[in-house]
């Protein structure tokens, strides 16, 4: 076995590296200052940009959403009770994922199920899931249309179908 004994000067760090991670350390504390001070404007917020554009909602319904004991998710207009759609397991992962994240927050404020989810179509044909309750929603249409035709679906009303 060869072993090599290093002297104390032999380990050396290249001085490049170590200035170019310090570079994007220092721009990347400049944007985060430059944000906050509001020298860059923040991330567009929707209600926001729709209250100025005066975009309005066309179409709500309200649903809930229940978990299966086979596994599958069961959506039902609040006010009817009819079944608007139901995904098995290994399918409508888009709306699993979306209700995760609004379910999480009303389990931290300690909020349950008994308020309905509401499914909001604008003007502008953009559309959001919004809960009532904690005050957030998720903006359908930033995540491509296919996912955002799974959610226009369940706008339509059994008349329509």
């Amino acid at each position: 076995m060869i072993v090599r004994e290093y002297e104390e000067d032999e380990i050396t760090v290249h001085k490049v590296p170590l200035i170019m991670m310090g570079s994007v350390a220092a721009i990347c504390l400049a944007l985060t200052a430059a944000v906050s001070l509001g020298f860059v404007d923040r991330t567009a917020i929707a209600n926001d940009v729709r209250a100025q554009e005066g975009v309005t909602a066309t179409e709500t319904r309200s649903l809930k959403f229940y978990d299966e004991a086979d596994g599958s998710v069961r959506v039902e207009d609040a006010i009817s009770g009819e079944e608007v759609a139901r995904f098995g397991v290994g399918h409508g992962g888009f709306v699993r994922s979306s209700l995760r994240s609004l379910v999480h927050e009303r389990r931290i404020r300690g909020i349950g199920p008994a308020t309905p989810f509401d499914l909001v179509e604008w003007s502008d044909s953009s559309l959001t899931l919004r809960d009532s309750t904690t005050g957030e929603s998720v903006e359908l249409a930033s995540f491509g249309s296919d996912n955002r035709a799974v959610f226009a679906a369940m706008l339509e009303k059994e008349e329509t179908r």
